[in-house]
């Protein structure tokens, strides 16, 4: 039975990874072919360096990434402080209004922002101001799916904290606002910086929102890897996607390390 659970481990880990192993090894061909090995080359890399479409896409991608991630730490944060000062009823309600984005398919949370940001060009419209989607709704849509993530991130923290630290703070004299960052921060900080690396990943890797948002003036990575894919598939698209996925499996080994210290920290404290 043993080997059998291992072999069937090993099955799914090769099945889940073999493809990107390929799509990894053949950005290095020397040729178009996808099927033959023609020889070790970094060019698909270097015409990729050169292509402006995608470094302007590059450039979009980090822009949305990091201005997503860092407001939607900022309003995850303070919504788990919130929802954590609850009472146990609404509490119940708000997490599971937190959890339903997360289980909601990403093509009807990308419509549902494309119709919201639709009908508010129809209002500013009516007075005469034109908008259309660009930088900024994809900002926002970023922010709005990111955000549950967060919350997620830092309510366990918050539940692990002593409450009585918070009113000691007051009652030796700091304030409401002095006592959260002297005291609660430090603690739910953890959590707060695997949300935001966990938010700047999910948006890094996002396409059906991005693709219902960016409209022709904002394009991310993963939107200009599916207008070229259309086409033709150029060996450049394995050099980008090979890029991506190091990106992001490294983003992700730092958020686990991260857990798996805090998870070592908390066992050696109740020891």
């Amino acid at each position: 039975m043993k080997f059998l659970s291992k072999f069937y481990l090993a099955f799914i880990f090769v099945f889940l990874y073999a493809p990107i192993l390929v799509m990894i090894i053949f950005s290095f061909n020397d040729s178009k072919s996808r099927s033959v090995w023609e020889g070790f080359s970094l060019k698909w890399y270097k015409d990729l360096m050169s292509d402006s479409a995608i470094i302007d896409a590059l450039k979009t991608t980090l822009i949305v990434a990091i201005i997503a991630s860092l407001c939607a730490t900022v309003i995850g944060t303070l919504a788990a402080v919130g929802i954590n000062a609850m009472k146990k009823k609404l509490k119940g309600f708000l997490m599971l209004a937190t959890n339903i984005p997360m289980v909601n398919p990403e093509i009807v949370t990308g419509v549902s922002l494309m119709l919201l940001f639709v009908s508010i060009f129809g209002v500013f419209s009516a007075i005469g101001i034109n908008l259309e989607f660009g930088m900024l709704t994809l900002i926002l849509a970023h922010i709005s799916f990111n955000i549950p993530y967060v919350i997620l991130s830092v309510l366990p923290k918050l539940r692990q904290m002593n409450k009585h630290s918070y009113e000691a703070a007051l009652d030796l004299g700091c304030n409401p606002l002095k006592a959260f960052f002297k005291v609660v921060m430090p603690e739910i900080m953890p959590g707060v910086m695997t949300g935001m690396l966990m938010a700047f990943t999910l948006s890094l890797d996002d396409f059906v929102i991005s693709y219902c948002t960016s409209g022709t003036s904002a394009q991310t990575l993963s939107v200009v890897i599916y207008s070229m894919t259309r086409k033709s598939v150029n060996p450049k698209i394995n050099a980008l996607s090979a890029l991506m996925f190091i990106t992001v499996f490294l983003l992700m080994l730092i958020v686990n390390i991260r857990q798996m210290r805090d998870s070592d920290a908390k066992v050696g404290a109740k020891r």
